[in-house]
């Protein structure tokens, strides 16, 4: 995992097809601003060497905080570091906690009638058209009504599955039995869960993880994590958890300035971003961004993993009766 504190662009020019064309790369550097334009230098200059000897690359990187350029580090201003911890402001203005080896995994609700009942659905609606078609045979015109029955019956179909997907517990209970089931399964993970605005976050104190291995891509399988929450481990090679409100969620209309706010932004910017930001602050001390709910499983617990797990507690205000944001 890297976050670097110091960005800068290079760009190199050739011709090609008749026309001058121009390689754009990024560098970074925790150590200065000039050693991030001796990198960007250099992948500009290795970019166009590939372009020229027939590799098929982007002449640019796409400018984006998160989950950009596949090699590209996350572009987000840095708020704090703890150790190989980083807190970031994301593009939306809220805390991010960043870790290279410690595993967050985060569970978004399934809205919506779960697939098995619809397989029944679908398994009525053929039986329908079969009768549809031997009545046909049978009845001719008759075939118009038991049709027009079939087409009415959608509304009640309906009906009937959101009445089914109540009584199985609704998306937050069979959510939280995917996490019971997991722990059962998994006697030997230390797990803690905790209910965000949203959904689940489960985070593993058991052990320190890499999130390339196959562990944490079958344990993101069994919870059904969020599939954009996996894509970004993998391109960032970190997990990451939330740790303040969504403005949004809290009354908070005015976007964060400038816009899109990219890391770094203008030194003329600064004045309007703070401005917002201070704001922002305000108002997150009345709201948390999620909250224990309850610990599973094993009670071994790596420092590392404890370490980071005291940080989010803190800056979520996890152990709160907060209203979540």
């Amino acid at each position: 995992m890297l976050v670097p504190q110091y960005w800068a662009e290079a760009r190199v020019q050739q011709k090609a097809g008749g026309r001058q064309r121009t390689v754009r790369r990024f560098g970074w550097s925790d150590v200065s601003q000039q050693l991030a334009q001796q990198l960007a230098d250099e992948r500009a200059q290795a970019a166009m060497a590939r372009l020229q000897a027939g590799e098929t690359l982007p002449w640019r990187e796409p400018k984006v905080p998160y989950n950009g350029a596949e090699g590209v580090p996350i572009r987000e201003e840095v708020i704090s570091r703890h150790g190989a911890v980083v807190i970031t402001r994301n593009a939306y203005g809220a805390l991010c906690l960043n870790t290279g080896n410690v595993l967050f995994a985060d569970l978004d609700f399934e809205t919506g009638v779960p697939p098995r009942m619809w397989l029944a659905v679908f398994f009525c609606w053929f039986a329908a058209a079969l009768v549809v078609a031997i009545g046909w045979q049978a009845w001719g015109m008759a075939f118009l009504l038991v049709f027009a029955g079939v087409l009415l019956s959608y509304p009640l179909v309906l009906l009937v599955l959101r009445i089914g997907s109540g009584l199985s517990g609704g998306a937050e209970q069979r959510a939280l039995a995917r996490i019971h089931a997991f722990s059962k399964a998994n006697p030997d993970w230390h797990l803690r869960v905790y209910r965000t605005p949203a959904g689940f976050r489960v985070l593993a104190l058991q052990r320190t993880f890499d999130p390339m291995e196959a562990e944490v891509a079958r344990c993101f399988a069994a919870l059904h994590a969020d599939p954009i929450y996996r894509k970004m481990c993998l391109n960032q090679q970190c997990f990451r958890a939330r740790v303040s409100p969504k403005p949004w969620r809290m009354g908070v209309n005015r976007h964060l300035r400038p816009r899109p706010g990219v890391w770094p932004v203008a030194p003329e910017q600064l004045p309007a971003r703070q401005e917002w930001v201070d704001h922002y602050n305000r108002l997150a001390t009345g709201f948390a961004a999620c909250r224990f709910v309850e610990r599973l499983g094993s009670d071994v617990s790596h420092p590392d993993a404890l370490a980071v797990q005291r940080l989010h507690d803190e800056l979520c205000r996890a152990l709160t009766d907060l209203p979540l944001a």
